[in-house]
């Protein structure tokens, strides 16, 4: 019989992503991507349930990540295809590609270029909710801590090509240089994010020349400025 599927999309609004990225406009970037990958879930024909920061509990990423996959799996699942909203390139293929493998692998990973995963594929038969909790959420080593701990357990786990998620305005470029398909919308505004970023950083250059010119002789407080 075959497995039954759920997409989990575990991502927060845009709004609250306005707060949390470091560069202008990111709420409008966001706005986008979130609206983008609810489009490509929905060609996967799936269930799929999105959780965002006002529907998550817990004090930190791992418990609200870890209580979110329970809480999909409660409705009954076999297998739970988990995706965020800061991967561009993250498209409907992956997500089936993902699904495929989990039948015959008890885990898929799409692994990031940070260290951790834009996708994950579980089946209820090798989530442990206090294994999760404890996993080294947001950090560079997860993808490579969680291949490593699974492997020791013997679980059969499949890997999906390496993606870049947007945590910066380098990780954008990265994006943009990467030559992978983008949405014309969402190439507009990754390259207005970078046009604004250049010239935020001439401005600062400029100022601190200046400053560096007009204040040489100042022997009082360094002048402290914000970026």
């Amino acid at each position: 019989m075959k497995k039954s599927t759920a997409i989990l999309i575990f991502a927060n609004s845009a709004e609250r992503e306005g707060l949390n990225k470091p560069f202008s406009q990111s709420a409008h970037l966001f706005k986008a991507l979130n609206t983008g990958i609810q489009e490509k879930t929905k060609k996967t024909n799936l269930p799929y349930y999105i959780i965002s920061e006002t529907q998550q509990f817990g004090n930190t990423f791992g418990e609200r990540f870890t209580n979110a996959i329970e809480s999909i799996f409660k409705k009954g699942f076999d297998n739970i295809i988990t995706v965020g909203n800061d991967t561009p390139h993250l498209n409907t293929s992956h997500i089936l590609e993902a699904q495929k493998k989990l039948e015959t692998n008890s885990l898929v990973l799409g692994p990031s270029q940070d260290g951790g995963f834009y996708l994950m594929g579980i089946n209820k038969s090798v989530f442990n909710a206090k294994l999760f909790v404890n996993l080294p959420w947001q950090s560079s080593i997860l993808n490579q801590h969680i291949f490593n701990l699974f492997s020791l357990k013997k679980v059969d786990i499949a890997c999906l090509e390496t993606l870049i998620d947007i945590d910066n305005v380098l990780d954008i470029k990265k994006v943009i240089n990467s030559f992978k398909n983008l949405s014309i919308n969402i190439r507009k505004i990754l390259l207005k994010i970078i046009t604004s970023a250049k010239a935020k950083s001439k401005h600062i250059l400029q100022f601190l020349k200046l400053n560096t010119v007009s204040t040489s002789r100042n022997k009082g407080s360094p002048i402290v400025f914000s970026i």
